[in-house]
């Protein structure tokens, strides 16, 4: 009688196991995450926060999380080419970005690399338009989920985790850009 009760939990286990990994799998793997501001600036004033990376420091919502952060740059001071990487504690983890497109007062493409905690290479931009007197600033990161990526979404609103600091670094560059941070 154990071993039947013990034989049925085993397979209840088993079946629930099973159904989990057939959710995750079928879950879709391609994300975006999008977010947008207004700046009172034209885009030529906003523009070289971005592409220079080195100006990422005083905006960046990653940069304040960890004080001991080591940072390297590698090729040009800015656009196409520029890159920098980091290293830091478990909340900021290791990782690269390079500008995989450049194009003055109008777009900018990264390419990120994350190494820890997690291996993903995914792509940010960013794109400034004209509004008003003022210029609209577009975030927005895309990739494709692991299995590991997919099963974590279960749990965890990714759109709403990312997008929250998206949100703080366009709150951050928009003081600057205006003047006020």
């Amino acid at each position: 009688m154990i071993l039947n009760t013990l034989l049925v939990i085993v397979a209840v286990v088993a079946l629930l196991v099973v159904l989990l990994v057939i959710i995750v799998v079928l879950r879709p793997a391609d994300f975006r995450i999008t977010r947008r501001t207004t700046i009172a600036a034209p885009a030529p004033a906003v523009f070289p926060h971005v592409n220079d990376l080195s100006k990422w420091r005083a905006w960046s919502p990653w940069e304040k999380i960890d004080p001991d952060l080591k940072r390297t740059y590698e090729g040009p001071a800015a656009g196409q080419g520029a890159s920098y990487a980091w290293a830091g504690n478990s909340k900021v983890g290791e990782g690269r970005m390079t500008i995989t497109d450049s194009r003055p007062s109008d777009f900018v493409r990264l390419r990120l690399e994350f190494i820890k905690p997690f291996q993903a290479t995914n792509t940010a931009e960013f794109t400034f338009e004209p509004d008003g007197k003022g210029t609209l600033v577009t975030w927005s990161m895309s990739g494709c989920n692991s299995f590991t990526g997919k099963l974590f979404s279960l749990v965890m609103n990714m759109d709403k985790l990312i997008g929250t600091d998206f949100e703080k670094g366009l709150a951050s560059l928009k003081a600057i850009a205006e003047g006020k941070g």
